[in-house]
């Protein structure tokens, strides 16, 4: 009987069919929704392109559908923490806005920039607002527009500006415990989040060091003389909150957490509820104008608080840049996020119990041998997905659950693969032209992806910072040898 039948193993170009169908669907996608892909056609893509991994396996290969269900609930539920964290993200992201934490950091921080330092400032102060936002998106569509034009009155090229933009944009993608692709990776890869950060840092250091001194270097050569739309940009901050240093505090507190290795999901909370204590002390008007200017105040600012912690707000601060900035979208903001990674997770599972993923490892095998190979493999890998599926989100997805096995049979700490994916996935979706990060940077900054490509120089050298500390073995251990 067919239930007695022996399951077959798939060849690699079986194997790539499901794959090769994703990538066509979600080139449609692109094609039909542009940068509003992630809005459910990407999931859409997804979601078909499991079924046929399913089709595939059931009607060819004899598997069951059982074997497919545990195998996607099983992929779910492992990323069921991370699902937690980018809620508790979202949160707090409106919290740190609404509070003014986020405009004081930029209200103090660009008014720092000096003409022979501006492409080094401009790196410098998107990356702690990368940081402390924890979205590329968010910075290079606020203060990145606002630095973008500072920078032409100033009269640096558009490459320029935009590569010195991304470039910190990026760094802070990438570390920051607020980012939805940094906590992707680690949780895909089974690695805790802050252990992932910490082991980002010896690669994504001297990447952005080098980076750094090249910017300094190239704006030293440049004369500049305007800085009047720096002052526009801090009155507009200004006008709108109540700017002080106290509100520095609540940075200062959620790193010394995350230098304590309090676990991410409490330095999360903690770090939203100060947010909010700090809304209510400095910012109360504006939880009441968000709250719907209730004539009962305090429950108003009630109202203000929940809708800021959980749904959108729109803030007017008479400049639209700064009406961008201080505009958050809380827990329902990441909800496209979610259900994204949740789709990503069915199709990982699919491919993983249809023997679709075990097959196309193979191919990679006999380059993982060596510690060396088996990361430049992964950075590769990395760099073939975004170029393919033209998101950074199932390319992180794709390239953890192709290598993860690889990594623990070979001994590697899981650290070393989110790090390896983080340096080669995360940074370069930019690069590309037709990705949904390079297709919104380049409409953002109306710089097109080509031009500021060759400037992008932390984004350029993080996968080879990744390959070159691999070479060096330093941090990196081996639990045992490869069979």
């Amino acid at each position: 009987m067919q239930e007695n039948s022996p399951t077959r193993t798939p060849s690699v170009l079986l194997s790539l069919l499901p794959l090769a169908i994703l990538i066509g669907l979600l080139a449609l996608t692109i094609y039909l929704f542009g940068s509003d892909a992630l809005g459910g056609g990407s999931q859409v893509c997804l979601l078909v392109a499991s079924g046929i991994c399913v089709l595939i396996g059931m009607g060819i290969l004899n598997k069951s559908w059982n074997e497919f269900e545990e195998a996607m609930v099983r992929n779910i539920t492992g990323v069921g923490t991370a699902i937690i964290i980018l809620l508790v993200i979202g949160a707090l992201s409106g919290a740190w806005i609404v509070s003014g934490v986020v405009p004081t950091l930029i209200y103090y921080g660009v008014q720092v920039i000096h003409p022979d330092f501006f492409l080094l400032c401009t790196c410098i102060i998107c990356a702690i607002v990368s940081v402390m936002t924890g979205s590329s998106w968010t910075t290079i569509a606020t203060i990145g527009i606002a630095l973008m034009g500072i920078g032409k009155a100033q009269g640096f090229s558009e490459g320029w500006i935009a590569g010195a933009i991304i470039s910190g944009a990026y760094f802070g993608d990438k570390v920051s415990p607020l980012s939805d692709t940094t906590v992707l990776a680690s949780s895909t890869t089974g690695t805790p989040l802050f252990t992932h950060i910490r082991y980002l840092m010896y690669t994504t250091v001297p990447s952005m060091t080098i980076a750094l001194i090249i910017f300094t270097l190239a704006g030293l050569s440049h004369e500049a003389s305007d800085t009047s739309n720096i002052a526009l940009f801090t009155e507009a901050l200004g006008a709108k909150f109540t700017i002080t240093p106290w509100l520095l505090l609540v940075p200062v507190i959620t790193g010394i957490l995350i230098a304590r290795r309090v676990p991410s999901i409490i330095t999360l909370f903690i770090s939203t509820m100060l947010a909010v204590i700090a809304a209510v002390i400095f910012q109360p008007y504006l939880l009441a104008e968000i709250g719907g200017n209730n004539p009962d105040g305090t429950l108003g600012m009630v109202k203000g608080t929940f809708i800021t912690l959980f749904g959108a707000t729109n803030l007017d601060a008479g400049s639209a840049e700064v009406n961008e900035l201080i505009t958050t979208r809380g827990m329902a903001g990441m909800l496209d996020t979610i259900w994204l990674v949740i789709c990503a997770m069915c199709f990982g599972g699919a491919m993983t119990a249809g023997g679709m993923l075990e097959s196309i490892t193979r191919m990679f095998v006999r380059f993982t041998r060596r510690r060396v190979g088996m990361v430049t493999s992964t950075v590769c890998s990395g760099l073939f997905f975004n170029v393919a599926t033209a998101d950074q989100y199932i390319s992180i997805i794709l390239t953890s659950n192709m290598f993860k096995d690889i990594y623990k049979r070979n001994g590697y700490e899981s650290r070393l693969l989110s790090r390896t994916t983080e340096d080669a996935v995360t940074v370069t979706s930019v690069l590309v032209p037709w990705n949904t990060c390079g297709m919104t940077q380049a409409t953002i900054l109306g710089v097109s992806t080509l031009t500021y490509l060759p400037y992008c120089f932390f984004n350029l050298i993080s996968p080879l910072m990744s390959i070159l500390v691999t070479w060096t073995g330093y941090k990196i251990i081996q639990h045992k040898k490869p069979a």
